[in-house]
C-alpha cells in the first residue's frame, strides 16, 4: 500500500474507519474517483494540487461527523396536532352529514310553515261556545291575547334561554346530558322550543339521530324567517296537550272550561308541565301528578323573575283542577248535527271559522238535565234506557236537542238519526187530511171494533163508546177511529199530507200507517208539528244562523225561508183546536202549564217499544222519545207519564220570558158554552154535541159569527174522570 502511493507520488489521506462505515465508503469513492481521472488532471497546476491535497483532510473530517438528528414533537404538541387533524376531519364529516340530511329536505326557499287544520267553534245563540270541532280541538290564539304568565310558563321549564340561542342550545345539550349521566337515563331533554316546533311542523315523532339533525337545521330555518314571539306563538298554537287537544286554547277549554285567556296562574303551570308527557300528567287522569309537575313550573318562573314570590305562594297553595264535567255533553249532538250540514252552507273550510247556532244554551241544559233526571229515578223501574228531545221555535230554529242519555257513553244522535214508530204521535196528519176533506172537529165517527183484511186494531184500553166526535177521538187516541179516517181518505192521502208538513223518512201507505207504524225522526217529527204552531206554513228544521271567519268576515247568514204554506188557516185552525184537547183532557193533560195554549199529541207504540210526546204553544215546540236502542219493550212507558213530565219542565224553561199568546186559528173551533151552542139552531144536534152539553160545553159555533176570546180550562176533574170511564185513554 505505501510503495503504491509512493509510486503515484499522491499524498493519501489516512481514514480511520472505527465505529462507521461511512469514511471507508467515501474512501473508496474517492479512490475510485482517483484512480479513474489517472492522477492529477492535466493542466491542473502543483499549487492547485497541494490545495486538495489540503482540503482533502478536511472533507473527510466533515464526512466522519454524525449527521444532525431532527428535534422530536412533545407529546402535548402531538395530541393538539392530532386532536386538530381529527377535529378537521369531523367538521368534514359533520358538514358531509348535515348536506346529505339537509338535501333531504326541501329546497329551503320553498319552506313554509304548514297550515294548521282549522278550526270550527261551535257557539250557542248567546256566543257562549258549546264545542268545538276539527283535528286541533281549539281555535288558533295570538300571543297578544294571553295573559303574559301563561307563555312564560312554557319558557320556563322547557327552554330558559330561549330568547338568548339561535334555535340550538349547546349549553341546554350540554346541561342536558350532564344530568342524563349523573342520573343513569334519560332525566332531561335538550331541544329547544323552536327544535320542538320543528318537529311538529315538519317531522315524524320518531327517535332517530337522522330526525335530530333534520330537526336542528330546520330549527335554524324558524329562527331565521320568524321572531321570538312568533316562534313562541306558533308553538304554544300547536304543541299536544293530549285528549285531542293541540294548542294552548284547546288544553285550557278541555282541562279547565275556559279560554286560555282567563287560566290563572296556577293553571298556567299545569298546562306548561303538561306538554312533558300528556298521557301521564294529564290532571283528569293524575291530578297529583300534574299539581307535582305545576309545582316545578313555578318554582323555575320565580327563579327567573317570570312570577312574583306571592303569587307563585298563592298558586302553590290553590293548584289547579280540571274542570267537572258538565252534564252528559249533550251540546256535542248540537255540535254533530251542525258539522253534518256545515259542508252545504260554507263549502270547504281551509281557516278558523265560527258557527252561530239557534240554540239557547240555557234550555239546552234544561232539557238535558231533565231527561237524564228522568231516566236515572225510573228507567230501571220502568225498563227504558234512552231519550232524545228537540225543542224549536215555530219557524224551525232549534233551541234544544239532546240526542241520548250521555255523548260519553253514546254518540248516535237519536234525535236527528233514530228511526222510531211514532204510534199515535202521528195521528194528527191523519186527522189533517180528514179536515181538508171537509170534516170539522165536531164530526162524529164510530170507535167501535173494525177488521181491514183480518186486521183488527184496538183501542189502548181494549174498550169502545160508539159514536164519538174527532174532537174527542184524538183527544183520548182512540185507534178505531183513526184507522176509519185513514181509510175513508186513503193511506197515499195520509202519506202526502205527512210528506207536505216535512216527514222525510219513507212512508208506507196501508192501513196501519194511521196509528203510526212508519218509522221517523225526532227532529222530523217536531218539525212537522211545527206547521201547526205557526199557522200553517211549512218549515225546514235549522240550527246555523251565521258563520263567520276569526277576522270577522261573514261566510254565511241565514235568510229567512221554508216550504211555504202547506196548510190552510182553517184546517190548521181546527187542528189546534182539537190538539188543544189532548192537553186538556186527553193523554196529555198532565202536561198542561197553566196560562198557556197549548196543544199536541202523545203517542206508544206496540208492546211500549217507543213512547212519545211533541206539544207546543204559539212560540215553542217541543218534542220527547223514550225508548231502548234495542227495541226491547218498556215496563208500560207511555206517551203520557214519563215523556210529558220531561216535556213539562222543558216547556216551563222555554216559555220563561215569553208572553203567552193564542194558537193560531184554534179559537173559532174550540169548546165553546151552552149560550153559544143555543145561538146555533142551525147547527143538528150531534152525539158529540150532546156529549159536549152534558160536561158543560156546546156545539161547534157557526163559522161566519164572531167568537168570544178563547177561553183557558175545560171540564173539571169529575168531567174528565167520566170521559176517562166513558172512552178509555188511549195512545
Amino acid at each position: 500500500m505505501a510503495k503504491g502511493r509512493e509510486r503515484t507520488g499522491r499524498v493519501e489521506p489516512r481514514f480511520e474507519a472505527e465505529g462507521t462505515g461511512d469514511p471507508a465508503s467515501l474512501d473508496l469513492r474517492l479512490s475510485r474517483g482517483d484512480r479513474a481521472g489517472g492522477g492529477v488532471a492535466k493542466g491542473t497546476s502543483k499549487g492547485s494540487a497541494k490545495g486538495s491535497a489540503k482540503a482533502a483532510p478536511k472533507r473527510a473530517a466533515r464526512a466522519t461527523a454524525p449527521a444532525p438528528r431532527r428535534r422530536r414533537r412533545s407529546f402535548l404538541g402531538s395530541l393538539v396536532y392530532g386532536t386538530v387533524i381529527l377535529g378537521l376531519w369531523g367538521l368534514v364529516a359533520v358538514a358531509g352529514i348535515v348536506a346529505y340530511h339537509a338535501s333531504q329536505l326541501p329546497p329551503i326557499d320553498q319552506l313554509a310553515v304548514p297550515k294548521r287544520p282549522p278550526n270550527i267553534a261551535i257557539l250557542a245563540a248567546d256566543g257562549s261556545l258549546l264545542a268545538n270541532r276539527g283535528e286541533t280541538g281549539g281555535r288558533t290564539v295570538s300571543i297578544r291575547e294571553l295573559p303574559p304568565y301563561l307563555p312564560r310558563a312554557f319558557v320556563a321549564i322547557e327552554d330558559r334561554r330561549f330568547y338568548s340561542h339561535l334555535g340550538i342550545d349547546p349549553v341546554g345539550i350540554a346541561r342536558a346530558i350532564g344530568q342524563n349521566l349523573t342520573r343513569r337515563g334519560v332525566a332531561q331533554g335538550g331541544s329547544t322550543l323552536t327544535q320542538q316546533l320543528a318537529k311538529n311542523l315538519f317531522l315524524t315523532q320518531e327517535r332517530t339521530a337522522s330526525r335530530k339533525i333534520q330537526e336542528a337545521i330546520l330549527a335554524l330555518w324558524l329562527e331565521h324567517k320568524y321572531t321570538k314571539d312568533e316562534i313562541l306563538e306558533l308553538y304554544l298554537n300547536r304543541v299536544y296537550f293530549g285528549a285531542g287537544a293541540y294548542g294552548v286554547e284547546a288544553a285550557a277549554q278541555r282541562y279547565f272550561a275556559k279560554p286560555a285567556k282567563d287560566v290563572t296562574l296556577a293553571e298556567a303551570a299545569m298546562l306548561g308541565g303538561l306538554v312533558q308527557a300528556p298521557s301521564r300528567l294529564a290532571p283528569n287522569r293524575n291530578l297529583p301528578a300534574a299539581q307535582a309537575r305545576a309545582a316545578q313550573v313555578l318554582a323555575a318562573m320565580q327563579e327567573l323573575g317570570f312570577a312574583k314570590p306571592a303569587d307563585v305562594k298563592v298558586a302553590l297553595a290553590q293548584p289547579a283542577k280540571p274542570a267537572r264535567a258538565k252534564g252528559g255533553g249533550s251540546a256535542n249532538y248540537v255540535a254533530d248535527l251542525v258539522m253534518d250540514v256545515l259542508d252545504d252552507y260554507v263549502g270547504k273550510i281551509e281557516t278558523d271559522v265560527s258557527v252561530q247556532t239557534t240554540v239557547d244554551p240555557g234550555l239546552q241544559a234544561v232539557a238535558e238535565r231533565s231527561l237524564v233526571d228522568e231516566l236515572n229515578q225510573k228507567g230501571g223501574r220502568y225498563n227504558v234506557g234512552q231519550g232524545a228531545v228537540v225543542s224549536m221555535r215555530p219557524d224551525g230554529a232549534i233551541r234544544a236537542l239532546i240526542g241520548g242519555r250521555d255523548y260519553a257513553q253514546s254518540q248516535f244522535n237519536r234525535a236527528t238519526t233514530a228511526k222510531r214508530q211514532p204510534g199515535s204521535a202521528f195521528k194528527p196528519f191523519v186527522y189533517l187530511a180528514a179536515v181538508e176533506r171537509g170534516l170539522t172537529p165536531d164530526t162524529v165517527r164510530e170507535d167501535a171494533p173494525i177488521n181491514i183484511k183480518g186486521w183488527n186494531p184496538e183501542n189502548y184500553s181494549r174498550n169502545y163508546s160508539g159514536p164519538v166526535t174527532l174532537r174527542d177521538a184524538l183527544a183520548h187516541s182512540l185507534n178505531t177511529v183513526a184507522v176509519r179516517l185513514g181509510v175513508e181518505v186513503g193511506p197515499k192521502a195520509v202519506v202526502q199530507t205527512a210528506q207536505r208538513l216535512g216527514i222525510t223518512s219513507p212512508l208506507q201507505a196501508n192501513a196501519s200507517i194511521a196509528l203510526g207504524t212508519s218509522e221517523v225522526t225526532p227532529l222530523e217529527l217536531v218539525g212537522a208539528y211545527a206547521t201547526f204552531a205557526n199557522g200553517g206554513m211549512g218549515v225546514i228544521p235549522y240550527v246555523i244562523a251565521s258563520v263567520k271567519t276569526v277576522d270577522g268576515r261573514t261566510v254565511y247568514k241565514r235568510a229567512p225561508s221554508g216550504l211555504g204554506r202547506v196548510i190552510d188557516p182553517q184546517a190548521d185552525g181546527m187542528m189546534n183546536a182539537m190538539m188543544h184537547e189532548v192537553f186538556v183532557s186527553g193523554t196529555a193533560k198532565k202536561g198542561d202549564i197553566p196560562g198557556w195554549d197549548l196543544a199536541g199529541k202523545t203517542g206508544t207504540s206496540q208492546d211500549f217499544r217507543d213512547a212519545w210526546v211533541v206539544g207546543f204553544s204559539a212560540t215553542l215546540v217541543t218534542g220527547v222519545w223514550l225508548g231502548n236502542d234495542d227495541g226491547e219493550p218498556t215496563k208500560r212507558v207511555s206517551g203520557g207519564n214519563l215523556p210529558v213530565e220531561i216535556w213539562n219542565r222543558v216547556m216551563v224553561a222555554g216559555l220563561r220570558g215569553d208572553k203567552p199568546a193564542p194558537l193560531p186559528g184554534a179559537a173559532r173551533w174550540r169548546r165553546t158554552s151552552n149560550a153559544v151552542a143555543a145561538a146555533n139552531p142551525a147547527e143538528p144536534p150531534t152525539i158529540g154535541g150532546m156529549i159536549d152539553d152534558l160536561l158543560g160545553g156546546g156545539g161547534q159555533p157557526a163559522p161566519a159569527r164572531p167568537q168570544p176570546a178563547p177561553q183557558r180550562g175545560g171540564p173539571s176533574r169529575e168531567d174528565k174522570n167520566f170521559l176517562e170511564r166513558l172512552f178509555g185513554v188511549g195512545e
